[in-house]
């Protein structure tokens, strides 16, 4: 009887180890898998993460391109305009071509504000004010009213200091894309000299075609 009891129990502990093997294999394999799944999931979020950094940045770049480019075009139409009025050979055409140079700052200005970094954008903010301010002497000027502080020497030296500010505004941009900054802060030249008077027509940006 002693000898049935002992072999039961052991049948009973063999069997109870074999069942708690299982078990515990079964918990570790889980845990194992939980464990994996954890870091995947991880992995996954940090690549998503990534791609949406890249994706923020790839708009903040192409949107301070156009920008800059938008910004750019208007000041140099702008100052030809200038300088057409100065000569006294300003004609619709070339208004025409500021008034369309000054539509594509709007548009890309307006894109900056849901865009840019509140660096870039305060940048922005300034120039657009600036320009807006010689574009409106500059209109009156043409029209034979000039405001007080509306001659061609003021509004010519308020589009120079748009120039100077083009380094602050580059800078602030480059920075928010994480580039270095241009150690460049000089001002174009060519800005600061009236355009060269074509063959014939009036001074302007060329026309395209």
């Amino acid at each position: 009887m002693d000898s049935g009891l002992i072999a039961l129990g052991a049948a009973v502990v063999g069997v109870t180890g074999t069942l708690l093997a299982t078990v515990v294999s079964q918990r570790m394999l889980a845990r194992v898998q939980a464990a994996q799944f954890d870091r995947e999931q991880r992995d996954a979020h940090t690549r998503w993460l990534r791609d949406q950094e890249l994706t923020e940045l790839s708009r903040r770049r192409d949107c301070y391109t156009a920008a800059n480019a938008a910004y750019r075009r208007y000041r140099i139409a702008l100052m030809n305009f200038l300088w057409a009025v100065h000569r006294a050979q300003a004609t619709p055409a070339d208004r025409a071509v500021v008034e369309e140079a000054r539509g594509g700052h709007h548009a890309a200005f307006a894109e900056a504000q849901m865009i840019a970094s509140a660096d870039v954008l305060a940048e922005l903010d300034r120039m657009t004010k600036i320009i807006a301010g010689a574009h409106a002497r500059t209109m009156r000027l043409a029209e034979g009213i000039p405001e007080p502080d509306g001659s061609f020497e003021e509004i010519h030296a308020e589009l120079l200091t748009i120039t100077q500010r083009w380094v602050g505004m580059r800078g602030a941009m480059r920075s928010d894309l994480g580039l270095v900054a241009s150690a460049d802060g000089a001002p174009n030249a060519a800005d600061c000299l009236p355009p060269a008077a074509p063959a014939t027509g009036p001074p302007g940006l060329p026309r395209e075609g």
